[in-house]
């Protein structure tokens, strides 16, 4: 295999870890724990890892001694950077407990579990993946493990390579599903603990136990990398305004932190968007409106941050595509049978006359786009919908009214852009790199502890690594109750931007300066080697969450 010189200078970074995992590590058990909402529900669907405490590992006197562990390992869901890390920490875990311990990798996320698919991984495999972005070493898949057959036949293969722990590492779906697997297993006695890591860079997995998912720190370093390079060509031609969209179907945190980072002339935050109950002609005249005033100090030019989930924000949108969604878990079979043709009028048939109205008004790539096969969970596939060409067009109608208003004098051109794989499979910044070794050292502490239903935790992870906090949190104590297809089921429940929180509330005091002026700034591209200012630093989000 051919390298390039950062491979080959990465290989040999050892990441930084807190103190404690250095040591002898102790168990240290706080007070019972509860799901953040519908408690007895989710107690009655969780009966054996519901309730348990949280953990803190604290430095310990006396070693235990280990006998031998096979542990498996899925990467589930979207690439995310580090998660190669996180499995070099669980190897490096296991085999500090016992050499003798071994690790095998289950091929293409939760499917390979089912299917048997599987490889072990072994310190020459490991090596060659450290500090490295991607999925690659194993691959990974969206299968979602809710089955009892699927739990049944995964623990065929369990069974068959002696593994007593699996560690599945993945975002909030792919997590429920870990402790929905942990509790058959517990039910059953099938002597197997699971153990859940956060992973997603859309930032949506977090509460006051997981301070982030691993893989936002380094997307949104990218992302903000190339968003800075397009303002610098922005502010060079003078000419463009570029419509930017960014991951993040179900929350906007990334494009808050790269509002953050680059100080773009305008942000579209879609939690905001719905606690304001805007439509989508406010979000248009907002844009336009910014464009009207910077064309008047003769600047007609700019930038738009755009969050992918957008559409599913917008009030009216929202309900609207509620409804799709229901229709289409119901009647998917026979709406695929209605010639393409015919598909919207159908829709609009049998959506309510509310909702229909809407439909009809969209224009029609828009439409169409909204009835899309759906993702695992049963919903629209946002990233499909092309809303920054929808904005671009729309604002650019907007202004024709404007300008023949009088209120619009200059020029508008647009330029439309999608930032979403960019980012997924980076090679992870220092601080995913050493966020992502703790955590799977983390979960081989939890796995070497005999915990099952838990999430790996780090945190303090403003402070030197030295002195962040590791432990486990129960995965019961972050769900609640949600409609997926059709039916009331336990999920982990996403963390939204908080709009009261501190990184909002300095979004928000700066964007009219940052809308009218050129304040741009071009953070440039991720550096692994230099000074911590430089090098180390975890996202604006983060420092300004936890600042005093």
């Amino acid at each position: 295999m051919t390298k390039s010189a950062l491979q080959i200078a990465r290989a040999a970074y050892k990441p930084k870890v807190p103190n404690v995992l250095t040591s002898i590590v102790e168990i240290q058990e706080g007070a019972p724990t509860q799901s953040v909402a519908n408690q007895d529900e989710v107690k009655q669907l969780f009966p054996n890892t519901y309730g348990m405490p949280l953990i803190k590992f604290v430095e310990g006197t006396n070693r235990p001694e280990y006998t031998p562990i096979n542990v498996g390992v899925i990467l589930s869901g979207g690439q995310a950077p580090g998660g190669h890390n996180v499995i070099a920490g669980i190897f490096d875990g296991i085999k500090n407990m016992n050499q003798d311990s071994r690790l095998y990798g289950f091929i293409l996320g939760p499917g390979g579990l089912v299917d048997h698919n599987y490889t072990e991984l072994t310190a020459d495999i490991i090596d060659e993946y450290r500090n490295t972005g991607g999925f690659d070493i194993i691959g990974s898949g969206r299968t979602k493990l809710e089955e009892t057959w699927q739990f049944d036949k995964g623990l065929e293969i369990l069974k068959k390579l002696n593994i007593k722990a699996l560690v599945i590492i993945g975002g909030d779906d792919s997590n429920t599903n870990a402790c929905v697997l942990a509790e058959y297993y517990a039910q059953i006695g099938a002597d197997v603990q699971v153990i859940g890591c956060p992973k997603t860079i859309d930032g949506d997995l977090k509460n006051e136990m997981i301070e982030t998912s691993f893989g936002f720190d380094t997307a949104c370093k990218v992302y903000s990398e190339v968003i800075g390079n397009i303002q610098r060509d922005c502010n060079s031609a003078r000419k463009y305004w570029h419509f930017i969209k960014l991951m993040g179907r179900s929350a906007s945190h990334i494009a808050l932190e790269c509002a953050l980072q680059v100080q773009p002339n305008i942000a579209i935050i879609s939690e905001e968007i719905e606690a304001k109950n805007f439509s989508l002609d406010d979000v248009v005249n907002y844009i336009a409106d910014i464009v009207a005033q910077r064309a008047a100090n003769g600047q007609n030019f700019g930038t738009v941050l755009i969050p992918e989930g957008l559409i599913e924000f917008i009030p009216a949108m929202k309900n609207l595509i509620a409804e799709l969604n229901n229709y289409l878990a119901h009647h998917e079979d026979e709406f695929k049978r209605i010639k393409r043709s015919a598909q919207r009028a159908h829709i609009i048939d049998k959506l309510t006359p509310v909702n229909s109205k809407i439909y009809a008004s969209l224009p029609e790539t828009v439409a169409r786009q909204l009835t899309l096969d759906r993702d695992p969970h049963g919903n629209v596939q946002v990233s499909l919908i092309e809303t920054e060409k929808l904005l671009a067009e729309m604002v650019s109608n907007r202004l024709d009214e404007m300008a023949k208003e009088g209120k619009f004098v200059g020029k508008f051109a647009s330029q439309v852009h999608f930032f979403g794989y960019e980012g997924r499979c980076a090679a992870p910044s220092n601080y995913d790199a050493d966020y992502c070794y703790s955590l799977g050292y983390t979960a081989a502490g939890l796995i070497g502890a005999g915990k099952t239903g838990y999430m790996s935790s780090v945190r303090n992870t403003t402070a030197p690594a030295a002195e962040w906090i590791a432990g486990g949190v129960p995965i019961t104590m972050m769900m609640n109750m949600e409609c997926r297809h059709g039916k009331m089921k336990p999920v982990i429940q996403k963390a939204l931007v908080d709009l009261n929180g501190k990184p909002f509330k300095l979004f928000a005091k700066n964007r009219e300066s940052w809308a009218l002026n050129t304040d741009y700034v071009y953070p440039g591209p991720i550096q692994y080697f230099g000074p911590t200012e430089v090098c180390d630093q975890p996202t604006k989000t983060l420092q300004i969450e936890r600042s005093i």
